[in-house]
């Protein structure tokens, strides 16, 4: 009898759900993990239309992106795009040979300091890149 009192208590507590202080715990951890690209970045690129190490500038708020892209190959301008978990995607319009192109890239954070992805400058030519934060 004294058996099967100790196996319904334990089986009682192991189907009640998790306190409050372990959720708060769960989202202090999770809260250090959230990743932010905010702040000054170097790119190496590479297209089928040549190469080039542009430099952009991010501030995120949450899952928005803003920011400026700096180039001798497409120019200044500003962008934007978004943040969700560890993937990226930001957008503007660059200048070529006087033209104006629609240019996207997307990608993978790998860590706070690193990333690396796909581009399209208006489906002229196709690429690469790598980030590193400045």
């Amino acid at each position: 009898m004294m058996t099967r009192s100790l196996l319904l208590t334990i089986l009682l507590f192991a189907a009640v759900p998790p306190s409050a202080g372990r959720d708060e715990v769960s989202a202090a951890a999770q809260d250090k993990t959230r990743i932010d690209v905010t702040g000054t970045w170097s790119f190496q690129v590479a297209t089928s239309a040549g190469s080039g190490t542009p430099t952009v500038t991010f501030k995120q708020a949450g899952e928005t992106l803003t920011g400026h892209y700096s180039s001798s190959n497409l120019g200044e301008a500003d962008l934007t795009g978004t943040v969700r978990g560890r993937d990226i995607a930001f957008k503007f319009i660059g200048t070529v040979q006087g033209m104006s192109v629609d240019v996207a890239y997307t990608g993978t954070i790998e860590s706070n300091d690193t990333m690396k992805g796909t581009l399209d400058i208006g489906g002229l030519a196709q690429g690469t890149f790598t980030g590193k934060r400045q």
